[in-house]
Order: C-alpha cells, then structure tokens, then sequence
C-alpha cells in the first residue's frame, strides 16, 4: 500500500513528483464479483468534486494494483480507464493549488457484472452503469498539500 488512511500522499504520486498511480490493495470482495471498478476524486476542489482516475472492468478476482497503472483507455484484458477531470484516460495524482491541503478518495467497488462503456466515459457515465449493481465498496483517503 503506498499510504495509510488519512496519511499524507508521497510526492511521487503527485503532480509535484512523477505522477504515477499509487499502488492499493484491498481485501473481502464478496462471492459474486465479477469486475472491479476505482475512482480517485478530490472533493475539495474550488470547482467541485475533481476526478483524478477512472478505472472499470477489472476482473473480479483482482486484490490491487501495482504503481505505475500504465495510461490508455483500454487494456488487453477488456479493462479500461475511462477519462479524469484532466481529460486524460490515465490517472494524474493530486494538484491541488498551492498552500492548500486536499483530501483524495480511492474508491474501489465490487460489482455483480461488467459495465458497458467506453474509455471515454468519465466517472459520471461509470457511476450511472454500476447502479444497482455494487455488491461491496471501500475507500482509502489521503491528503495532500502543495508549498506554497
């Protein structure tokens, strides 16, 4: 696990350091899941919730991600990243403005099937496909603060 709940986020999964997408591990997904889905979001953003990274259609079976998710809409697998508040397919690690401290949610979800989008979808469109469909959710929040 890159940080502990409520710990400060290394910089080198920030925009201040190289950007990567931390590594998480999660435990007790249900009898049931068939695919796994992520959204990273800073709900402190002076616009409103920030979405930092979209992930979906991980395989069930998946317990975490390594660093360094590689960017791309699509994996080899049939799972996908679809599109962040940035609007890149890929994760982009907090940013908040300088001398503000922000806090960041990785929100992983168990899901009953598949959802049917795109790599273009952004967290809304996964949001409205796993409706009805979450079998289990966690989170893990940490926080960060730029100089300044």
């Amino acid at each position: 696990m890159a940080f502990k709940e409520g710990a400060m986020i290394p910089t080198v999964y920030t925009c201040d350091g190289e950007d990567l997408s931390p590594e998480l591990a999660w435990t007790g997904t249900p009898p049931g899941t068939v695919s796994i889905a992520v959204i990273a979001e800073d709900p402190d953003a002076p616009g409103g919730v920030f979405i930092h990274w979209v992930l979906f259609n991980l395989p069930g079976e998946t317990a975490g991600l390594l660093t360094g998710v590689p960017k791309g809409a699509l994996f080899p697998d049939g799972s996908g990243q679809g599109v962040n508040s940035f609007g890149r397919s890929s994760y982009s690690g907090p940013c908040p403005p300088k001398g503000q401290r922000h806090r960041y949610f990785f929100r992983v979800f168990a899901l009953d099937r598949e959802v049917s989008i795109r790599g273009s979808a952004t967290a809304g469109h996964l949001r409205s496909a796993m409706e009805g469909h979450i079998l289990a959710e966690g989170h893990l929040m940490g926080t960060y603060r730029r100089g300044g």
